[in-house]
């Protein structure tokens, strides 16, 4: 999965290929069945997890890899 179109961690900073999508939803900022992503690589799918879980916005996190814009809706 190491082509052009391979998106990049959305980490500050990180110019790594993505290896996950991290679904999330900010309840103040979206309704509830709104889905917003993040990808990450492996260094920092961890960080970005946690970021977002402590603030309660963390869904689901899915590999790059089974990643499909239907997942959003689950």
């Amino acid at each position: 999965m190491d082509s052009p179109q391979t998106p990049m961690c959305s980490a500050k900073g990180c110019r790594a290929d993505a290896r996950w999508v991290l679904v999330w939803n900010n309840p103040k900022l979206h309704t509830p069945d709104r889905r917003k992503t993040w990808a990450a690589c492996e260094e920092h799918r961890e960080h970005l997890s946690q970021f977002l879980g402590v603030r309660g916005f963390l869904k689901e996190v899915v590999a790059l890899a089974d990643w499909t814009p239907d997942t959003e809706a689950s």
